[in-house]
């Protein structure tokens, strides 16, 4: 369901690549589709790299789907003329980290499909800060865990608020009731984190009570 989602958000005829490709599954998926025209798999791990090149060979698209062994966006090489990113199922600080080691790798007019586990602030933090813009957000619940999927492209200077960064600015808007589900999940736990630090033996540093009890704030008032 959720590679399902995200290869909604590929251009049709792209030129793909999936960074942490695992098994290869989501370009080679769209490749037999038709539905891009070429991809790169990329991997840093040898197990998944060498599962990636089988699922490319046994689906006989050596040719269209070039599976590389790399960190990172290094798996990106500029006659590969990528139009499209996605990176799958790792935090966002992972993906944002990725993503702020290989800038010389971008050339700023790729679409990015991101779908963060988890760490979505720190992402758009990051898309902020290097002008992208949120196009889509995307809620989805898979086996009792949340999953967001992002999808920006850079279109110069844009602002968010702190809020906006922490909950999602088009997620904010729209206000789906898995988006309001979610975050009713979330309060609890906050709620129950504070309570517990207000019966702790040992003191809480102050920056992290403060944190958590503004986020529960945050969480209170969007709800409201």
């Amino acid at each position: 369901m959720r590679l399902e989602r995200v290869a909604a958000h590929v251009p049709a005829g792209a030129r793909l690549a999936d960074i942490g490709s695992d098994h290869g599954y989501l370009p080679v998926a769209l490749m037999r589709r038709g539905a891009i025209v070429a991809a790169v798999a990329g991997e840093v791990a040898l197990t998944p790299f060498r599962a990636a090149e089988r699922t490319v060979r046994e689906n006989e698209l050596e040719q269209q789907v070039t599976v590389r062994l790399a960190s990172g966006l290094a798996a990106i090489e500029p006659a590969d003329g990528i139009t499209a990113i996605s990176l799958c199922g790792m935090g966002g600080e992972t993906i944002r980290d990725i993503f702020d080691s290989g800038k010389a790798r971008l050339n700023g007019q790729e679409r990015l499909i991101l779908q963060p586990n988890g760490g979505e602030q720190p992402l758009r933090q990051w898309l902020m800060d290097n002008d992208y813009r949120i196009l889509v957000e995307e809620l989805l619940r898979e086996k009792r865990f949340d999953y967001e999927i992002i999808v920006a492209e850079r279109a110069g200077s844009v602002e968010y608020t702190a809020e906006e960064l922490y909950f999602g600015p088009l997620q904010m808007q729209a206000r789906s009731p898995e988006f309001l589900a979610k975050w009713q999940r979330i309060l609890r736990e906050k709620q129950k984190t504070l309570s517990s630090f207000a019966h702790a033996r040992e003191a809480v540093p102050e920056e992290k009570l403060q944190e958590i009890a503004q986020q529960a704030r945050w969480i209170t008032a969007l709800l409201a």
